[in-house]
This record gives C-alpha cells, structure tokens and sequence, in this order.
C-alpha cells in the first residue's frame, strides 16, 4: 500500500480542480512514458496509455472537486484514514490513479483511460476520441469497498433564471449568512439527512418575515451546500439559531418584491423516491447553488434518477415548479443512468473480492459513473465498477480508509492477473 500512497502524495502536489488540470495531466503522460507506455491525448483532454494487446482497460478521472484551501493540499492520517487540512482530499479519484501508476510500474498488458473534467458534467468522457482494444473495463470509481458496482444513475441539471422586481424599502437591513455545515456528495450522501445552507437559511429568513435582497450559496452543482449568505430588510428581530450569523448593515433602498424564500423554502429537496430493494435513493434533487446580481436570480438544481424514464420525468416536473413562478428554464442532460447487468465480467470481479476479502455484492449507485457515458461509447465492453472505502467525497470532510486501499489494491492486481489468463486462453 506504500506504493500506491506514495503515488497519492505525488498526485497531491499538482493543482487538479477541474478545468485545471494540465500541471497533473503533463505529469502523468511523463510518468507513463517513463514506464514504457504508448501515451496518447485526444482534444478533451483524457489520456489513454496502453501496453501490448490488452483485453482489459482501466478507468478513472484525474480531476478533483475542489472544496475549502483546495487545491492546497495537506494531507494526514488519523485513526486509519487519509484526510486533508480543510480542504477535500481528492481521493476521488485520485486513489484509483495512484493504483494505475503503481501497476503501471508493474509493467501490465492494460489500457489505462484517465478521462478529463468528471467532476463537472463527465466532459471528458462524453467526448471520448479513442478506439480502445479491450473486452472489459473495470472503473475504479466507487467508494465502499468489497462492492462490486453495475449500475448508476444518470442526471440532470437544471438552471433557472429570473428577472426580478425591486420595490422601495423601509426597514433596517441585515446580513445573514450560515457556513461550515457538512456538505457532502448530492447523489451519496443526498438521504443521509445533511441540511442544505442554502434551503436552511431561506427558512430561517422567512420565518422572520425577511424582505430580500440578494443571496448567494452553494459551491459546486454536484455538492450539497455547505454556506450560504443573504442580505434582507426587516422589521422584526432575528430569531436566530447558533448556525447562522447576523450582522446589521447600512440600509438599503430597495428590497425584492417576489417571494423567492418561499420559492426555496417549498423546494421538494432531497430524496423524491427510495429504492428499497437497492437501498439507495430511486429519484433525488439537490438545489445547489443561488445567486442574485444586477436584476436577476439564478437557481441552479441537480437531478438524479436511476432510470431513464424517471429520471426525465422528475427533470420536467422541477422545471415546471420553477416556470410557474415566471422562471425561465434550461435543462441539461449531463450523463445516461447506467442500467443494473451481471455479466461474465461482474462475475469475474465478484469472484476475486469474494476471494481476497471473504464477501463482496453486486450494487447499484446513486452517482453518477462514467460507466453510463462509456457503455454507450463502447457497446461491445462489458462493464464493473470497484474501490476502497470514501466518505464524504466533495467535502472537506473528504477521507481514505488506508486498509481499503490496501485492500482494494490487492484485489485489483488479482483481477489484473485473472484476466491475463484469459488472453493467454
């Protein structure tokens, strides 16, 4: 395990935000190149590094979410887990690329797919541009370990705009704002009962009877919001929990006229329907970013379904609630949900965890996997998903378990030589 979190460190001395990669992207070719590999770029930006005649592919992201001092990195262990000093930790996906650089070194038969830009709509992987010459592919982007993933979910975002109308204020004015809350993942951690800043605030304000006039919230569209901030007239004194802060301000003349917290405050947020015999969200929301500037309000939504069906269903339904309070609307499908199917490849990988770790499942996740983008790019692949135990991915609450690394590796390189005896078959 050494090796692979040499590698992390390695990794964590590049900026990788999103849209931000190229010092870590000019880093791995180099390192690729070093090892013996044929390292080829296309125009999104994903990398693809091959070795021989490969019958399986590995696939990860290289790009991080980049929350709180990020993309400063410092890292720690405690109690078993690898963390970051108030940043994210970019595990996700980091750890997999570690993995890839340290079987790298050990000279596989792989392709190797880093894709570009995942964390912001799979960018990368919606413009892929290579022919790729394996039967398999294994993603390493799951986050529980000893589960075999074959299904996501697909999404949807949502952004809705609106002009507003200001009229004259008479009050004293305020700010009011609420940070450090949690955050976390808007597919995973989505029914884990995280509170959203953005919803949280518009409730306290309206139960105040607060006149707005600009709010801001929310840091990325696929995490649920951990600070939001309002600025409001009011007649009244704050009734004020410990979470949020208020601070009197000089008084402004104008105050907006339509009941955005209300808009806000009513949002179905959350999980829309549970899957019980998968255990995971079925359809969720997340109302993730709002921001207020010259005479109009944006509110930005992620939707998530793990079906197709339902999924677009929940997508017109959102926005409907949002184009009969005069908003209009745009609706972006940023990836496919990826339908749950055992294969003789998820047998393959199932039957190495079971063996390496004592038990393993097949599951489903409500994030989405590049997996659903890449199916639909290479028919003829079969597709699995694994990795080691994260939690709260997209937070700076972001951590590693270090023995499911450990763990995870070990069962990866079985897989790696299971399917090098197939292509010696």
């Amino acid at each position: 395990m050494s090796k692979v979190l040499g590698h992390f460190e390695s990794l964590a001395k590049f900026p990788h935000c999103s849209g931000k990669t190229e010092e870590l992207r000019a880093f791995l070719t180099d390192f690729a190149k070093e090892q013996g590999y044929q390292v080829n770029l296309d125009e999104a930006n994903n990398i693809l590094i091959v070795k021989g005649k490969p019958v399986l592919a590995l696939q990860a992201h290289y790009d991080m979410v980049c929350m709180g001092k990020a993309p400063a990195l410092e890292t720690y262990e405690e109690g078993g887990w690898l963390k970051a000093k108030g940043s994210s930790l970019g595990a996700d996906n980091g750890i997999a690329i570690a993995m890839m650089m340290a079987l790298m070194e050990e000279g596989h038969a792989l392709e190797f797919l880093l894709t570009s830009d995942e964390e912001i709509g799979l960018i990368g992987a919606n413009a892929i541009g290579f022919p790729l010459q394996s039967r398999y592919m294994l993603n390493l982007d799951s986050e529980t370990e000893g589960e075999v993933y074959i299904g996501c979910a697909g999404g949807v975002d949502i952004k809705a705009a609106k002009k507003f109308t200001a009229v004259s204020n008479d009050h004293d004015c305020f700010e009011v704002s609420i940070s450090n809350l949690p955050g976390g993942h808007s597919g995973i951690d989505i029914d884990k009962g995280i509170p959203n800043a953005i919803v949280e605030l518009s409730k306290v304000l309206g139960r105040n009877q607060a006149r707005l006039i600009t709010i801001s919230g929310g840091e990325r569209i696929n995490s649920i919001p951990a600070a939001a901030k309002a600025v409001v007239a009011s007649e009244i004194e704050f009734a004020i929990k410990d979470d949020f802060a208020v601070k009197k301000i000089e008084k402004l003349p104008l105050v907006i006229e339509d009941d955005i917290l209300s808009l806000i405050s009513d949002f179905p947020n959350g999980v829309v329907k549970f899957n019980d015999a998968l255990g995971i969200p079925q359809v969720s929301q997340n109302l993730a970013i709002v921001t207020t500037h010259d005479d109009a309000i944006e509110i930005e939504v992620s939707i998530r379904g793990m079906s197709r069906d339902e999924l677009h269903t929940q997508a017109e339904v959102t926005a409907d609630y949002f184009r009969e309070a005069g908003f209009e609307v745009e609706k972006k499908d940023k990836y496919p949900a990826w339908s749950p199917q055992e294969n003789e490849f998820t047998k393959i990988v199932q039957e190495v965890m079971h063996q390496e770790l004592g038990n393993s499942a097949l599951k489903a996740i409500h994030a989405g996997l590049e997996c659903g983008v890449l199916k639909q790019k290479y028919p003829h692949i079969l597709f699995a998903s694994i990795g080691p135990t994260i939690i709260f991915p997209h937070s700076i609450r972001e951590a590693v378990s270090l023995d499911s690394v450990a763990r995870t590796f070990e069962v990866l390189q079985k897989i790696v030589d299971r399917v090098a005896q197939i292509r010696c078959s």
